[in-house]
């Protein structure tokens, strides 16, 4: 995904964010949803059912979930992962400190510029993601660097240089 991206005129810094977005998804999926399914029976690898024989089981690729990516007419990226729907919505949650998980939507929230979930009539669920494929983040800032303290730590600005010089006009 990340050199056909670059290939496609993504700025590196979007292609950043596109990947953390779809690891994102993925892992959501992987482990809150059930697989896409195929009028109930488990759709594999190559989309069909697999039946009556154990060795074809064994020999086929379960479609857990499908991702894909494109950019629209007006320049925007849609990264989306779809799969056959979990017991809960998907919706950012608000994990404590030491929680190890549940911060993917809002990580997801704060880097597109829009996302949602889209439910089809065959229970499936797509978790979908916006960006802007030829603007970094809108809110995103470059910074200055820190200016260098001199005197050691907390000595102050370098001569010349006073904090009124960082302000915002």
């Amino acid at each position: 995904m990340r050199d056909e991206l670059l290939a496609s005129g993504v700025q590196d810094t979007v292609v950043d964010d596109a990947v953390l977005i779809l690891s994102e998804l993925l892992s959501n999926s992987c482990r809150h949803a059930r697989p896409i399914y195929d009028n109930g029976a488990p759709v594999y690898g190559n989309g069909s059912p697999v039946g009556g024989s154990l060795d074809a089981a064994r020999g086929a690729l379960r479609e857990s979930v499908r991702a894909s990516w494109r950019i629209d007419g007006q320049g925007r990226l849609t990264i989306s992962v779809t799969d056959g729907g979990g017991p809960t919505r998907p919706l950012p949650a608000t994990p404590s400190v030491t929680a190890h998980g549940g911060r993917g939507l809002a990580i997801i929230r704060q880097l597109a510029k829009d996302w949602g979930v889209r439910d089809t009539a065959h229970g499936e669920v797509t978790v979908w993601a916006i960006l802007s494929a030829q603007d970094s983040f809108a809110t995103r800032v470059d910074l200055p660097a820190d200016p260098p303290l001199t005197g050691g730590f907390g000595g102050g600005l370098p001569p010349g240089l006073s904090f009124a010089d960082f302000d915002e006009p």
